[in-house]
């Protein structure tokens, strides 16, 4: 039996959300000349409010035109390594470094869960001292290269749960308390899947939800 501690990513760990941050950077240190796709990147964002596209589709299109239709690792790594320096300097809550350290005092496993992709979010998370990171994973080809395809599922919503179980049954391990910490009322799943739901720096629909149903509610600078 584990004891564990969850959290979300963007605008929970982190102050703001960092996918498309993270393309452009990516864009501005390898190919500046992609920056001239911004406009279709804000067409794209726009047919996802629309419901024109999925969430999922618009995590390829971006990825497809700020960092190309694959990447080898040696080349990815670099930025990707620069990019959480960034981060870790710049956009992380004073209250995650807390939570975090308190949470690996008590002897739970540490996990990030986020809806971004693992191929990045996974070295911010070893960089704060996570144990283990579950986000959206990509496909990676007999070449090697990273492709601007989601391979599985984009980890949103009821599919976030999903993986935290099918994650859980893959380490071979059995949940004992699990403690679950978001800024978001997408993570409702996984809230209601949690022992002790904690809402951090919510948005105004969580926030009503975590005053209905007697959740903690944290603010972490």
């Amino acid at each position: 039996m584990t004891d564990l501690a969850i959290y979300d990513m963007d605008r929970t760990v982190t102050r703001r959300a960092t996918y498309t941050p993270f393309l452009i950077h990516c864009a501005v240190r390898r190919a500046p000349w992609r920056l001239l796709f911004a406009p279709i990147v804000a067409l794209s964002m726009l047919a996802y409010v629309s419901k024109i596209i999925t969430r999922g589709r618009l995590k390829e299109i971006n990825h497809f035109l700020l960092l190309g239709s694959s990447i080898h690792p040696r080349d990815l790594m670099p930025l990707v390594n620069e990019f959480a320096n960034r981060t870790i300097a710049r956009n992380i809550r004073p209250g995650a470094l807390k939570a975090i350290a308190r949470d690996k005092a008590e002897g739970r496993r540490v996990v990030m869960a986020t809806a971004s992709y693992r191929l990045y979010a996974a070295t911010i998370a070893e960089r704060l001292g996570f144990d283990d990171t579950i986000g959206t994973n990509s496909v990676i080809g007999l070449d090697e290269n990273v492709r601007a395809r989601i391979d599985g599922e984009n980890c949103y919503g009821a599919v976030k749960l999903r993986m935290i179980e099918r994650w859980l049954e893959d380490q071979g391990l059995t949940r004992a308390h699990v403690r679950f910490y978001s800024d978001h009322a997408s993570d409702m799943p996984v809230f209601d899947w949690s022992d002790e739901p904690v809402a951090v720096n919510p948005h105004d629909r969580l926030l009503q939800l975590a005053r209905q149903r007697g959740w903690r509610v944290e603010d972490w600078g």
